[in-house]
Parts: C-alpha cells; sequence; structure tokens
C-alpha cells in the first residue's frame, strides 16, 4: 500500500533547492509512496491541508461555483474564525456548518490527534545557526506523522550536532550522507544518494530558490584535508573519487528537460584521482567549451508529465507562469486573444484554480503557440560551476589545462589565510595562464585571521586584476563555529582578533558592495581604504557613516567625527576604542565618560534614517 511522505524544508532563506529531500522525493515514489515537498509556515500548510479536505464537501453541496476561488477567504475563516468573512457562503447551512467544524478542528488544533495523514515525515536541516526555526519546525512536524518512529531528520545541522536534535525534539537524526543501504529504515539495497533528483518538488512550493535553470550534483563526495574551521570531514568523512553522474543528468532531462547550466557542490574536485575521466564525461554529456544550449520545450514536457500524473500540484503551478509568460510575451497577437477569454473564464491564471483537465483541454488551442515561442529561442553559452571552490595547494598547469576544456565560469579558489598568500598567488596565475579569465574566490575571516589579513588578500586580488586583465571577484565570508556549542544556535561569534564593531564594518561595506569586491583599484580603494591605515579607520567610523559614506563626506560629518576622534589623547582613545569595539551605542548616555570622548560617541547613534542637515547640528 503506497505511503504518504511528507518532505519538509525549514522556512529559513537558501539558495540551493534541498539536493538530498530530491533524492529521498525519487526514493519514495520509486517506492511507489506518494510524496508532497513543503517550505514555508506549517500553520499554512494544515490550512491548506484542511482546506483540501473541505473542498469536496464544498463541492457536493454547491457545484455551481469555482470554491477554488474562495481558498485564501477560506482559510482566513479557517484560522480566525471571523465568520463575517464566509457570510456569503451562509445560503447553505451545510456549508456554513462543515467551515465551522473544521474551524473549530484548527483552533483545537485537533491535527495533532486526529486522522493523522502522514506516514513517513523527513525533515532536512541547514546550518546550525538557524536553530530555533529549524527545531520549532521539527517539533511541529513531528506531531503530524502518524508514528514518531517514522519521523526522519537528517541534513547539515543533524548531522554536527545530532545530540542537541535529539535532545531538543527526541528525534534521532540521520547522520552524514545517505550513501548506504536501508539508512530510511526500508529494506532494500537502494542508495539513495546515487539517485537522480526530483526536480518537480521544487514547484510544489512558492519559494523561489535564486539558483535556477541548473542541474545539481556531486561527481566527488568529501575532502582528503581536514581544515580545523570546516565541518566536511563530519559531514561527509568519506572520499569518493568518483561518482560517475552522466546516466544520472541523462535520466533527470528525460523526465524533467534538459537544463543550461551544471552546478556542481563537490568539496575537493582536485583531489580525485579520476579528475581527467571527470571533466571527460562533463565533456561527453553535453558541457564542452563549445557546446551551446538550446532551450527545450518546457511548456510540452510540463504537459507530459502532467498526462502521466507525475506531480499534479508542481506541473499545474509551472504552465500556470508559463501561460503568464505567453500571454505577455504576445499579448497584441490576435490568435492569442482568441485564446484570452477561455483563459479568464476558466481560472487558468492562478495556480489555485487552475485545473487538470481543463488544462488539458486548452493544451490542445494552445501548444502551437508554446512550439513558436521555443522554436524562436536561440542558442545560449553552458556553464559549469564548481561552486564550493578548488584547491589552490592542488592547482597545476595541467589540471588547470583540462578544466579549461569545459565552460567553467567562475574558476573559484579559496583564500582562507593570509599565509597562503604565495600558494594562492601562485594558483591564480596557473589558472590564468590557462585561459581561465574569470575567477571568484572565498575569503574566509573571523577565524584566527587579523582585520588587516583580509584588507592584503582583496588588495592582493585586485591587484592581480590588473596585472593579468583578468576578473576575480572575492566574496569575503564571516567564519561561524557551527559545531561550538556556545555559539552554533547563533551568528555571535568573534575571532580573537576581532571585535563586534570589526565584524559589523565589514559587513556594511560589503553591503554597499553586494557581498563582493571585483575589478577596479579605484572602487576598492573607495570601499576597503587605499592603504592599511584607511582601513583601519574605517573599521572604527560609525556605521551611518560608512553605508552612507559620500552623504556624510560631502555634509562634512565624517569630517567632524575624525577630527573629534583625533584630537582625544591616547589613554581617551583607548577608552573610546573598547566602547566602540563593542558595537553597543543604545544607550551611551548611562557611559561614564569625559565630555570629549562623549562628544564622539555621539556619532555613533546616528540612524541610517537620520540623512539630513540637522544632524551636523545636533552633533555640535
Amino acid at each position: 500500500m503506497a505511503r504518504n511522505v511528507l518532505l519538509i524544508e525549514p522556512n529559513y532563506k537558501n539558495k540551493y533547492p534541498p539536493m538530498g529531500l530530491m533524492k529521498i522525493s525519487t526514493y519514495y515514489k520509486n517506492l511507489g509512496d506518494k510524496v508532497t515537498f513543503f517550505k514555508g509556515n506549517l500553520n499554512d500548510f494544515v490550512l491548506s491541508d484542511l482546506y483540501e479536505t473541505i473542498l469536496p464537501y464544498l463541492y457536493q453541496y454547491d457545484n455551481s461555483r469555482c470554491w477554488e476561488k474562495y481558498r485564501t477567504t477560506i482559510m482566513s475563516f479557517l484560522k480566525t474564525g471571523n465568520e463575517t468573512i464566509i457570510y456569503e457562503f451562509c445560503y447553505n447551512n451545510s456549508i456554513k456548518q462543515i467551515l465551522i467544524y473544521y474551524r473549530n478542528y484548527y483552533k483545537e488544533k485537533k491535527y495533532f490527534s486526529d486522522n493523522k495523514k502522514w506516514d513517513i515525515v523527513c525533515i532536512t536541516t541547514l546550518f546550525t545557526f538557524y536553530w530555533k526555526i529549524t527545531i520549532d519546525t521539527i517539533n511541529f512536524a513531528k506531531k503530524l506523522c502518524k508514528d514518531i518512529k517514522n519521523v526522519k531528520v537528517g541534513g547539515i545541522m543533524a548531522t554536527l550536532v545530532p545530540e542537541k536534535v535529539r535532545e531538543a525534539t527526541g528525534i534521532h537524526p540521520i547522520c552524514g550522507v545517505l550513501d548506504q543501504p536501508g539508512m530510511l529504515g526500508d529494506d532494500n539495497d537502494i542508495i539513495i544518494d546515487n539517485l537522480p533528483l526530483d526536480y518537480s518538488i521544487i514547484h510544489e512550493s512558492e519559494y523561489i530558490y535564486s539558483a535556477k535553470d541548473a542541474f545539481y550534483g556531486y561527481v566527488t563526495r568529501g575532502c582528503i584535508n581536514k581544515c580545523s574551521f570546516c565541518a566536511v570531514p563530519k559531514l561527509e568523512p568519506k572520499y569518493y573519487e568518483y561518482k560517475p553522474i552522466s546516466d544520472i543528468l541523462k535520466e533527470s532531462s528525460a523526465t524533467y528537460g534538459e537544463q543550461r547550466n551544471l552546478l556542481l557542490l563537490d568539496n575537493n574536485i582536485l583531489a580525485s584521482t579520476s579528475f581527467s575521466m571527470i571533466i571527460d564525461e562533463i565533456k561527453e554529456y553535453g558541457f564542452s567549451k563549445n557546446n551551446k544550449y538550446k532551450e527545450p520545450n518546457f511548456y510540452k514536457i510540463a504537459i507530459n508529465n502532467l498526462v502521466k500524473g507525475i506531480n499534479d500540484k508542481a506541473y499545474i503551478n509551472i504552465i500556470v507562469e508559463l501561460y503568464k509568460l505567453i500571454f505577455i510575451k504576445y499579448k497584441n497577437n490576435s490568435e492569442i486573444q482568441g485564446l484570452y477569454n477561455y483563459y479568464i473564464d476558466n481560472y487558468l491564471y492562478d495556480r489555485y484554480t487552475a485545473k487538470k483537465e481543463i488544462i488539458l483541454e486548452f493544451d490542445k488551442k494552445i501548444s502551437s503557440i508554446f512550439d513558436r515561442y521555443y522554436m524562436e529561442k536561440k542558442p545560449k553559452e553552458r556553464v559549469v560551476d564548481f561552486n564550493q571552490g578548488i584547491d589552490a595547494r592542488l592547482i597545476t598547469k595541467d589540471n588547470m589545462e583540462k578544466l579549461a576544456e569545459i565552460p567553467i565560469k567562475p574558476v573559484r579558489i579559496a583564500f582562507d589565510h593570509w599565509s597562503m598568500r604565495n600558494i594562492y598567488e601562485k594558483a591564480v596565475r596557473v589558472a590564468v595562464s590557462a585561459g581561465h579569465k574569470n575567477l571568484s574566490n572565498y575569503i574566509l575571516y573571523n577565524y584566527d585571521d587579523k582585520p588587516e589579513e583580509l584588507y592584503y588578500r582583496l588588495k592582493l586580488n585586485v591587484d592581480l586584476c590588473d596585472e593579468l586583465n583578468a576578473s576575480i571577484y572575492s566574496f569575503p565570508m564571516k567564519y561561524h563555529p557551527i559545531q561550538d556549542e556556545k555559539y552554533f544556535k547563533n551568528r555571535d561569534f568573534t575571532g580573537k582578533y576581532w571585535n563586534r564593531k570589526f565584524i559589523r564594518t565589514i559587513q556594511a561595506i560589503l553591503n554597499s558592495t553586494k557581498g563582493k569586491i571585483g575589478k577596479g583599484s579605484s572602487f576598492f580603494y573607495k570601499a576597503f581604504g587605499s592603504n592599511i591605515d584607511e582601513f583601519n579607520k574605517l573599521l572604527y567610523m560609525p556605521e551611518a557613516l560608512i553605508i552612507y559614506r559620500l552623504h556624510f563626506e560631502n555634509n562634512g560629518i565624517t569630517e567632524l567625527w575624525w577630527n573629534r576622534y583625533k584630537s582625544l589623547n591616547t589613554s581617551e582613545q583607548e577608552t573610546v576604542n573598547k566602547i566602540i569595539e563593542t558595537n553597543d551605542f543604545s544607550d551611551i548616555t548611562k557611559i561614564n565618560v569625559n565630555t570629549r570622548i562623549m562628544d564622539v560617541l555621539k556619532f555613533y547613534t546616528i540612524k541610517k534614517t537620520d540623512i539630513n542637515e540637522t544632524i551636523k547640528y545636533n552633533l555640535l
């Protein structure tokens, strides 16, 4: 008998879809189970589920309405109990009573005890600083499952702090990669980590992942290094040198359509002795240097999958969005205008009102329009991205020339510490000489580095850009000890040489640069200072004066702050620096300091909203 399986990603923000759950979806569907994916507020999920339960009754009592139009209204009533919003339905006492019954059902949280629907609930976890939202999600979701033994929690946080998760939820997490048979409790020989991803489930949710138009995957697992700051040795303790990917991509493409790009999340691809074979496989699949991408007819794929019943909810959502695209694209086309009334009259403009049987009927009228739309699309460049970066210590002329055979963009190279500058610089020069002009790197800070070392690493990249005529985008990444019991639940950790103000300064600068630093020395010097003294000045500068630098420089506020700061004697500067480093200026009136120091501290109370000339006079 098919089981009802619920896959949940907590409602935190993230760029990439949950690959683990996508493989688990494939696993359960291959076993014949019914799978539902959800990301969002679980209270909304329950309301939506109750609405779906009510819907057949509504049609039973009155089939003259499109009850899906009233989804939001009905869910609002279930949540609030405000009868005025369902007044128009009260002409039928049976409808009123069913709505009131389920309102009380929701209010009394009977969904935690009565008629539980879910046989299996799987919850993924991400970073430990999402602790509260993740634990709240697990504790809510476990009460939706028929048997708590069938609640399965895995992922990064679950693997890094399993005992903490167990203490907070009563659930024993599944740790690490699903690389052995039976890890979800079934008696079979299926290795879930080797399965293709179910790309359809991400379209069940209204959440939009920013990383799109790509296949996701791994061609290796783990890392040969055991860096003290890194969680990979615990997350993926075994290094797999080669995980063939072409068959998985072919299977995914046949079901979900060919994707433009290939995003690989390997932690140390260059450590593999099969590196050359991996690149050849990627090329043979279709990601060679000169291979172009011709977008398939995703509408036809969606219709075919809807007919097959692969994931009705997901493909109705996809088709509704494609309808919108077509009606905008060809809005002046007479043929389209002739179809518009049918589109509107049958509520095909909304994911909740569009119905499968109407879509399949409408397909006979509109499919030729989509054929034209996809025929008009021009081939595009493809990109391969080893997103986690490659190891500078392992870069050679040979492997960089091999890497140049695929359209990799960018080449990501980690630059974790200033002590690696010679290795890193050599790696960049080798990469550029092999033809890689588009590079990127992750720059770890707030670990055991000093703030000035972050500056030097960023400046080295800018200098290399100018010298080598290459683009190197730097992404400073703040270290967070996600396994440390004191800090794993939050982002409050400060490294040995850092403090809260220094960290906030870097974040304020990065806010204005969109989190990255690219080519252009003048831009870098303006953002981080033209020398180390200017950088150190920025570290202590009031936050508002950093974020709105031009404004406060032009009206003289920045100069006024700096003059007052410089006028302090050595002892006063030491005192004010200690206060500034706490980055707490919520009530400076309680700080026992002299007037000269207080006159400096007033600048730190400027709010982002205080962008007006009156500030200057308030500080005088």
